[in-house]
């Protein structure tokens, strides 16, 4: 069986490639290649990687080329930078001054039918749904763990499809003319049996570096932790929770070989390890349960090593400006690739999350965490103004502390194989969530506090961050140790919206909230996107998101 690597095998041949408006107006596709139609053409381990490979790039060929979606740019597709645009741009954590269109609706929470980075972000998670339902109809019998897997990340790009549009269309088959449009709380319990039935049919759960041979498949454990935040955020998608089983399955995770890394090297603290270079071959990665792969790692010899602009080269280089020297083992390094796009940085509501008396120094990232008596406080304070005051302002990439979390520079202080491209995985799920997940669960049915082995689980993860620890948390104390541990990992909204705290009527606003500088409430629809125009326009079937137009 062939691994999923950091090369991806050379398939562009064989790649499934569909236009706007048959992507989920059919839930169909439109072979590039006249051998598709003849399904004997392709192998089965192809079209499995490539089910995996659409989270990881856009395209068929190196820095998104030869796109999977037409009309859409290749990093405009990427599935982890409009992840993180939806669910982080739109909260008190991330502000971007970009000019792009589609930047100023995320950060002013003003988005609508017609935003271009939500329609890529849409049409790219259909294109990961008919990958993975063409695998199933072609090869459902080929080999029952590689058919659990490709059903597990279906299930899971539904369950992101669930999570930001609501009721969505929905189709488990290849089959022609338009898909019904399904509703959220039915999508819900869709989810629900799917993964108890593939959970027998998944490999045992196994901490993987990168140099092993499944090093970025799933296993139990993925299955378990996306059962745990479906049960978490039951409530939101359902009206009704599910608490007691989101502590279950965040246990299994808890207690399966996957664990809080917690090991430093020199002046690398074990959390900034997570999000380096090496990050696959350091040892963090016995905490990534789920990595999405990128890089050039000299012990991958063939077929096209995965490069794109869409992965965590955004996150790499978006939050970078040139002069953020960052690295005291190397002083002249900004991110070890020779990308500085100067764009996003943090809402000064994230900096209070670490200094609550609005006190952070104008320090760099590596004084900054022994300021804040955090290891997870990785920002850039020199020649920037903690508040971002005036529009004039939303523009300027010194206003507003700089974020330094993700890096392309290894543990050893040396830079990445490439310098375009970062080697850093993104770990799309990873073990601490599950701490989180049963602390967070098990306090919302013990009164609001959490109890003795949740105070314990959170504090696991501060003491790994040589953070004080405490006899207890409530509610707010774990929304806000939501935001310290998984700031810009895509997780803020859909934290914010179970919390109650996004739209609607709320008790917390940040700067720019609304589209004014001290922030305001919007009004709760927007807690979910609107379904694309282009995609209402083909399928009859739909019906828009209340509060948007149709």
């Amino acid at each position: 069986m062939n691994k999923i690597r950091k090369s991806i095998f050379a398939i562009a041949a064989t790649v499934l490639t569909m236009g706007m408006s048959s992507c989920v107006g059919d839930l169909d596709v439109t072979p590039i290649d006249p051998n598709m139609n003849d399904a004997s053409k392709i192998k089965p381990e192809q079209l499995f990687n490539k089910c995996y490979a659409f989270m990881a790039f856009a395209g068929n060929e190196n820095g998104d080329s030869d796109p999977d979606i037409s009309d859409i740019d290749g990093g405009t597709q990427g599935f982890l930078r409009q992840i993180f645009n939806a669910n982080e741009l739109t909260t008190d954590e991330a502000i971007c001054g970009w000019g792009d269109e589609g930047i100023a609706p995320f950060i002013y929470n003003s988005y609508d039918a017609s935003h271009p980075m939500l329609n890529g972000l849409y049409y790219r998670l259909y294109f990961g749904v008919t990958c993975c339902n063409q695998y199933l109809q072609e090869f459902g019998n080929y080999d029952a763990t590689m058919t659990a897997e490709v059903r597990f990340v279906r299930a899971l790009t539904y369950y992101e499809l669930m999570d930001i549009w609501g009721n969505v269309p929905f189709r488990t088959e290849i089959t022609s003319g338009s898909p019904q449009q399904i509703k959220r709380a039915d999508l819900w319990k869709w989810l629900e049996k799917e993964l108890l039935e593939i959970e027998p049919l998944m490999s045992a759960p196994e901490a993987k570096t990168s140099t092993n041979k499944n090093y970025g498949r799933a296993d139990k454990a993925a299955v378990w932790m996306l059962l745990a935040r479906l049960y978490l955020n039951s409530q939101v998608y359902t009206g009704t929770p599910h608490y007691t089983e989101a502590a279950t399955y965040a246990k299994k995770v808890i207690d399966s070989p996957y664990r809080l890394y917690t090991t430093p090297t020199g002046n690398y603290p074990a959390y900034q390890k997570l999000f380096m270079g090496d990050n696959g071959e350091s040892g963090a990665s016995v905490e990534a349960i789920l990595p999405i792969l990128q890089g050039t790692s000299s012990q991958y010899k063939t077929g096209t090593f995965t490069w794109s602009f869409g992965c965590t080269l955004y996150l790499i280089a978006a939050t970078s400006g040139d002069k953020m020297f960052n690295d005291p083992n190397n002083p002249s390094a900004i991110n070890g690739t020779n990308g500085h796009w100067a764009g996003v940085r943090a809402r000064s509501q994230l900096l209070a999350k670490f200094f609550p008396n609005n006190d952070a120094p104008n320090v760099r990232a590596y004084n900054m965490i022994s300021a804040a008596g955090d290891d997870r406080a990785l920002f850039d304070g020199v020649d920037r103004t903690l508040k971002i005051i005036t529009k004039d302002d939303v523009a300027d990439f010194n206003k507003g502390f700089g974020v330094y979390k993700f890096t392309n520079i290894k543990s050893d202080g040396t830079g990445g194989s490439h310098d375009a491209y970062p080697d850093t995985d993104f770990f799309l799920l990873r073990a601490a969530e599950a701490y989180l997940i049963y602390a967070e669960a098990t306090a919302r049915t013990n009164g609001g506090s959490t109890t003795t082995e949740g105070t314990a689980y959170i504090n696991q993860l501060r003491t790994r961050a040589h953070a004080a620890t405490y006899r207890g948390y409530s509610l707010n104390d774990i929304c806000d140790e939501w935001s310290r541990e998984f700031f810009f990992e895509g997780l803020r909204r859909p934290t914010l919206i179970r919390f109650g705290k996004f739209g609607g009527a709320s008790d917390y606003v940040w700067d720019w909230k609304g589209g004014i500088a001290n922030g305001r409430n919007f009004d709760a629809y927007r807690n979910l996107f609107a379904l694309p125009t282009s995609d209402m326009n083909v399928n009859k079937n739909l019906v828009q998101n209340a509060g948007y137009a149709n």
